[in-house]
């Protein structure tokens, strides 16, 4: 089970082959069981159980220890240190498991405490720590660091170990808490060795757990429980951009926008393509590195949509949820430990399509999170931080009939008021966060007949990548890995920009045409513009081309 600890003896580990079940044990004669009886319950009276599990509040959480003890009183099972009502029921649950693998506990009074008790305990996770304490306290485990080790599983009826949600975060705040050495439920083994460090042990049944801190119980002969009700993944809809008649200019601000992770927006009317461009953005953003792709694991593990068995996934996550979708389902947290659509973008893409038809509630939800890279969830249960690092892509209609755009070639049937309260559905301050804005014309008959062959997705990731691998290097000693995070003040030191350099931006903010966070967020647009072009720093005309990219003014 473990390595062995300084000034502690390891208990020698006796497990059971799953193939090969053990036989029941034969009844205890009366007589023993009478003796044995008598001097139980004083003998094991001052045993206190101990077990350690993880209460997870959002991707972070608390180590709990759980202490069980047996006392003088009437029979029944008490679980104090603010359980809910699912950690309640684990009391139910475990008795009928010991009964099942013959050892009940119908004539012991056990107390449980989980501390720290300010901590709200929530999930099924915590059934088989509790039942490590309780056969702890019962002398039926002999090994004494049971609380050294965390536990994580939901006790089934009939003693097996069912998998649970959260397994991946849990794992991650034991480590970072000093803690290597875990119980899981088998369903969650392929999950749980996605962390290299953990030193895990799968466990089928309650039995095995016995077993393994040198008791000794026979291992029903019972199939594993390997799956969970897991939510059914959604494949997003992705494109190569060879697919792409025509769009210039989108293609290439979809291009800067990947190569600095900077937000975008693009107008034109129905059928220009604004959707095609942003379901190839994944196609060409490089892979997740191995830390991020654990964050994305970590938000998947939550939700209980992690299998684990193909290994981590390094493709950045794109989400595209629907315009009547609500700011609660966006921001998630209605209930402890719900995941929603910001967070599950984390470390991808989120695609608004029709923008301007999502609520507004919605629209100015995303304004913190653009910030601050996190949600700040703060509900009558209580309050949690779940990551929501996104790039932005929104796509929009230049008026609610589609066509109000200038040499489209169709009559617009808007009013000016209708065009106006439109667009203002979008609000500066939202706005003002997105680096990148574009207008989309539709395709010609020329585009289709004198386009040629369009540059693939492979060939537009290399120069992203190469773009990407300067960011790297000019930030490896900061906070921050993107241009779009990058602060301004630190590029514009960084690069020794001169007054004559910044000319462009000064006059732009001079005369109100962007903002201070504009100014800077041109200026980070330029960087990347430098970068695709391997310049060493932005100079006057990537200032120009990316203020243009914002303002659409030539």
């Amino acid at each position: 089970m473990s390595e062995e600890t300084p000034g502690q003896e390891e208990p020698s580990v006796e497990q059971a082959e799953p193939d090969e079940p053990r036989e029941p044990a034969e009844p205890r004669d009366p007589d023993e069981r009478a003796v044995a009886d008598d001097v139980g319950p004083a003998a094991s009276a001052h045993i206190i159980g101990r077990a350690s599990a993880v209460a997870l509040w959002g991707l972070t959480g608390k180590i709990v220890s759980i202490e069980a003890g047996v006392s003088a009183g009437l029979p029944g099972i008490d679980i104090v240190g603010l359980p809910d009502a699912s950690v309640s029921e684990s009391r139910k649950r475990l008795r009928a498991a010991l009964a099942y693998l013959g050892e009940p506990v119908a004539t012991e009074h056990l107390t449980i405490n989980l501390t720290p008790g300010t901590v709200p305990k929530i999930g099924t996770g915590f059934d088989l720590g509790i039942a490590v304490a309780v056969l702890r306290a019962l002398s039926l485990i002999t090994t004494e660091d049971t609380g050294s080790v965390i536990h994580c599983g939901e006790i089934g009826l009939d003693g097996r170990i069912r998998p649970v949600t959260g397994v991946l975060p849990s794992l991650h705040t034991a480590l970072q808490a000093g803690f290597d050495r875990f119980v899981v439920p088998i369903g969650n083994a392929d999950e749980a060795r996605l962390i290299g460090r953990a030193r895990v042990l799968p466990v089928a049944s309650l039995a095995e757990v016995v077993n393994a801190y040198g008791g000794s119980m026979a291992v029903p002969a019972l199939p594993a429980v390997l799956d969970m009700d897991r939510p059914v993944p959604v494949a997003p809809e992705l494109h190569d951009l060879c697919e792409v008649q025509g769009q210039a200019e989108g293609r290439f601000g979809l291009e800067v926008a990947a190569a600095g992770g900077h937000n975008l927006l693009m107008r034109g009317t129905p059928g220009a393509g604004k959707t095609l461009l942003a379901q190839c953005l994944p196609g060409i953003l490089p892979p997740l590195s191995d830390d991020e792709a654990v964050e994305v694991a970590a938000v998947r593990s939550l939700r209980g949509e992690l299998d684990g068995s193909d290994g981590l996934d390094h493709r950045p996550p794109f989400e595209a949820p629907h315009h009547r979708s609500t700011a609660s389902a966006l921001i998630g947290g209605r209930r402890p430990g719900t995941v929603g659509v910001l967070s599950r973008a984390h470390r991808g893409v989120l695609f608004m399509d029709e923008a301007p038809e999502f609520s507004r509630d919605v629209l100015e939800a995303l304004r913190q999170p653009m910030e601050s890279r996190r949600v700040h969830i703060h509900r009558a249960w209580g309050s949690m931080v779940l990551p929501a690092s996104f790039q932005l892509i929104m796509a929009a209609n230049p008026c609610p009939c589609g066509v109000g755009m200038a040499g489209v070639g169709a009559d617009c049937r808007c009013t000016p008021l209708d065009k106006r309260r439109y667009r203002n559905r979008l609000s500066g301050p939202l706005l003002d966060r997105v680096d990148l804005q574009l207008e989309l014309f539709p395709v010609s008959p020329a585009d289709l007949r004198l386009g040629g062959d369009q540059e693939t997705s492979a060939t537009v990731a290399a120069r992203v990548l190469d773009a990407r691998n300067r960011q790297a290097e000019r930030f490896a000693d900061c906070d921050w890995r993107l241009n779009a995070e990058a602060p301004g003040a630190w590029l514009r030191d960084h690069f020794a920009l001169t007054p004559a350099d910044l000319s462009d931006l000064d006059r732009a903010l001079d005369t109100g045409r962007i903002t201070m966070r504009g100014y800077d967020r041109v200026l980070r647009v330029a960087t990347t513009l430098a970068d695709l072009a391997g310049k060493p720093g932005p100079d006057p005309d990537t200032m120009r081309t990316a203020l243009a990219l914002r303002t659409q003014e030539s």
